[in-house]
């Protein structure tokens, strides 16, 4: 069995289980392809509600909880955390980027998948989506990042986290046309070419999927993130330059 055919029985295993045990089940966290492949087994698993979640607003990787309210009579409470990473002393701190935190906390030996979005602010702390019962190993042994002395705390999802909402940056980009690859090699800065290998290697997602259909047209509001690039919303396409090349505005997250 290949990684797929092997994501897809575990989920349909989880399935069935909250419906045979009358209670919720939950997955991993599903980076945007499982997710994609959660949707192929839909119609496979209709005898049972589900949602996803990342613990946060436009979380990339999503837990699946099998169950709802109406079905079991109480609500799902995912067993999501959020560790804070911050240097003991900032002005001693190194720039630290996302592959800085997650390769720290990778080499603590824990599993990826346990894992969610790792959210980054100002190149100096991190916000790391978890499973609840790995949280506390983190702050127990993530002390250093690179060579910054770091401290950890866990957050409560009911917290205030308006330092984790997403702001929003207008820009515009100019494009041979419309279709999403060509929206993509804009916002990359790359061929035509480039963008389409990226489609074809799982690294663009469209509201939260991944997504290879890169000829389509993208609707106001969709939401989609080339990987190494960022995440942007699609506003609308407007007039043409004299060359015949469309304008397309964006909103880009940051």
């Amino acid at each position: 069995m290949d990684q797929e055919q092997i994501t897809k029985a575990r989920l349909k295993d989880l399935a069935g289980k909250a419906y045979d045990r009358n209670c919720y089940t939950y997955s991993n966290f599903l980076t945007p392809a499982e997710l994609g492949w959660l949707a192929d087994i839909r119609s496979e698993i209709s005898f049972i509600d589900y949602s996803t979640f990342g613990g946060g607003e436009l979380c990339e990787r999503q837990m699946v909880c099998f169950g709802s309210e109406e079905m079991f009579g109480y609500p799902c409470k995912y067993p999501i955390e959020i560790v804070k990473a911050e240097p003991l002393i900032e002005k001693f701190s190194d720039d630290l980027s996302h592959r800085d935190f997650l390769g720290s906390i990778m080499n603590l030996g824990i599993e990826r998948n346990v894992l969610g979005d790792i959210l980054v602010r100002d190149n100096k702390r991190a916000y790391i989506y978890c499973n609840s019962n790995i949280g506390d190993f983190i702050c127990e042994n993530l002390t250093k990042i690179r060579h910054t002395n770091v401290k950890c705390s866990i957050l409560s999802l009911d917290e205030d986290l308006s330092e984790l909402k997403p702001v929003l940056e207008d820009m515009s980009i100019i494009v041979a046309s419309p279709r999403f690859d060509a929206i993509v090699a804009g916002v990359a800065k790359i061929s035509r070419n480039e963008a389409v290998n990226l489609f074809k290697t799982g690294r663009v997602t469209l509201n939260g999927v991944a997504c290879e259909k890169n000829s389509m047209s993208l609707k106001p509001g969709d939401i989609f993130s080339v990987r190494g690039y960022g995440k942007f919303q699609y506003i609308d396409a407007g007039g043409e330059t004299r060359k015949g090349r469309v304008y397309v505005n964006l909103a880009r997250y940051t």
